[in-house]
């Protein structure tokens, strides 16, 4: 009897995840179609990794955690390492293998230990923050409610557009329902906005078939960008965010879970995963933050996670629907993932002043130069000069000069048009 409820809680709480976190498969489609490919196939991308690496935690971890794109890595993918680089999206992808791969070393060596106590917790904090206020900046823009300006750099929309109209109206009722705590508020958040965007008259995508061929769906990396230092330098920016951002999201879960014991476990699984996602054509999965609400459903075992990754491949079957949401449902979503990932400003050591430049100018320079790898090669080269100036040398680690080093290599390639 106790077993059977045990599984009827694990399933509603696999249930739950999945309502939760369903909105990635639109979301991250959409960003995965301004790097290259559909909207169908960016979907479909989504589905797969998500699927994939879920079974992999639910069969192998035998943890309730659900694994999707990460908010923030998928940006970096499709604006930075595709979009400023000018990378084809298999070229990106041979970087997503490659960071992948950087990322497992560190999972099943010791070198992830080496990593977390390398990079100072400031620049760690930065990195997140900058990531925030770029998706908020990303969601503004898809909503209409700043635009490139005439006299300056960006103006106010035009509010008397109906698209920023409903995206505005989307964006408080993303609000309310996300301050209330609303079960899946992100998923009622982009169904009212949909309904909003119609109402409106805003056009709306054309619903998209499901008939794809599987073949299709597994990429290739392609590995013509190698030779340059920007392409090294994407890998190791998307590593370092990957290993930083879930160390930190399944030490905090599995304190939740009160399972800390299987943190390597869940770790290189996670890694395998993010190394898979290159062949489904996405950016790496990470545990999704809302595993929370998972655990709080009373999910305890793998279960829970098995029966969101089904859930998520009968996701494809109703992509002719979810297909049909516009960028002023996705935006809010974006702002509000954004807020999130912003508050971690809170951490930054503010009585040690100094400590705290390096990640400010990562925070400025990731929306500002509209490149996370710019913004965090502002913050790194700064860093080891602050600590000279400081006579403090030896709290310059290895690991993290070589990522200085590299990062200034790339400015100076630049200056003189070699990259």
């Amino acid at each position: 009897m106790q077993q059977n409820n045990e599984l009827k809680k694990d399933i509603v709480a696999g249930i739950i995840g999945y309502l939760t976190m369903v909105y990635i498969v639109v979301v991250n489609g959409s960003i995965l179609s301004e790097a290259g490919l559909s909207l169908e196939a960016g979907m479909i991308a989504t589905i797969l990794a998500s699927f994939a690496g879920t079974m992999l935690m639910g069969f192998f971890g035998k943890l309730p955690l659900i694994l999707i794109p990460g908010m923030g890595i998928n940006a970096l993918f499709a604006y930075s390492i595709i979009g400023n680089n000018g990378f084809s999206f298999n070229e990106g992808l041979a970087a997503v293998w490659m960071a992948g791969i950087l990322f497992m070393l560190t999972a099943f060596t010791k070198m992830g230990v080496m990593l977390k106590e390398a990079i100072p917790e400031s620049l760690k904090h930065g990195i997140t923050i900058g990531l925030g206020f770029f998706l908020i900046l990303i969601g503004v823009e898809k909503s209409g409610i700043i635009t490139a300006g005439e006299q300056s750099v960006i103006a106010m929309g035009d509010f008397t557009s109906p698209s920023v109209i409903a995206g505005i109206i989307t964006l408080f009722i993303a609000i309310y329902l996300f301050v209330k705590g609303v079960p899946a508020n992100f998923l009622i958040t982009m169904i009212i906005g949909t309904v909003i965007a119609m109402l409106l008259g805003v056009s709306t995508e054309e619903a998209a078939s499901v008939h794809f061929k599987f073949s299709e769906m597994l990429f290739m990396p392609a590995f013509s960008a190698a030779s340059e230092i920007s392409f090294w330098v994407s890998v190791f920016s998307l590593a370092l965010i990957l290993i930083f951002e879930n160390m930190g999201i399944l030490s905090s879960q599995l304190d939740m879970l009160k399972k800390t014991e299987a943190y390597s476990k869940s770790y290189r699984i996670t890694a395998t995963s993010a190394l898979l996602s290159g062949i489904f054509g996405t950016s790496p999965t990470v545990s999704g933050a809302e595993n929370a609400a998972v655990i709080a459903s009373g999910g305890r075992t793998g279960k829970a996670a098995i029966t969101a990754g089904i859930l998520f491949l009968a996701t494809i079957f109703i992509i002719p629907w979810i297909s049909m949401v516009p960028a002023t449902a996705i935006s809010p979503i974006l702002i509000i993932v954004g807020f999130l990932m912003a508050q971690n400003i809170k951490y930054l050591p503010w009585e040690q002043f100094a400590e705290c430049i390096p990640a400010l100018l990562i925070i400025v320079m990731i929306p500002f130069t509209y490149s996370i790898g710019d913004g965090m090669a502002f913050g790194f080269i700064a860093y080891p000069i602050v600590k000279i100036a400081l006579g403090k040398r030896k709290e310059i680690s290895i690991p993290l000069l070589t990522v200085s080093i590299l990062f200034f290599i790339e400015f100076v390639l630049k200056i003189i048009g070699v990259s």
